[in-house]
């Protein structure tokens, strides 16, 4: 099972960036999945996850209004729109994947068998 990010890159503050998660080896239509963040000297932290389906979704406080996370399970593939974007959201990105729908555990990082190998998203000011 692989989850390949992908988008990321360098952009002034106020920018736009999309990032994607491909999902290969099995299929994750049933199941919740997550983009979370690591800045530098900080914990990983969730930005955003989304149910199985799509219709339940989770925004960390700070990317609330400027994130979108939505997902096309056709193509078993992840993404977060990334828009107004800040200095503080400088960070390395990852996808990550549940083994189970966990609709009711969408902010929790034991919730998250699979993890992707980050994408790099750099802000200036």
């Amino acid at each position: 099972v692989q989850l390949q990010a992908s988008g990321g890159g360098l952009v002034q503050a106020g920018g736009s960036l999309r990032l994607s998660c491909a999902a290969s080896g099995r299929t994750f239509s049933s199941n919740a999945m997550a983009w979370f963040r690591q800045a530098p000297g900080k914990e990983r932290e969730l930005a955003a996850a989304i149910s199985w389906s799509g219709s339940t979704t989770y925004y960390a406080d700070s990317v609330k209004g400027r994130f979108t996370i939505s997902r096309d399970n056709a193509k078993n593939t992840l993404y977060l729109q990334m828009n107004s974007l800040k200095p503080e959201d400088t960070a390395v990105y990852y996808c990550a994947a549940s083994s189970r729908r966990a609709t009711s555990q969408l902010t929790s990082q034991l919730t998250y068998d699979f993890w992707g190998q980050g994408t790099q998203v750099t802000v200036s000011s």
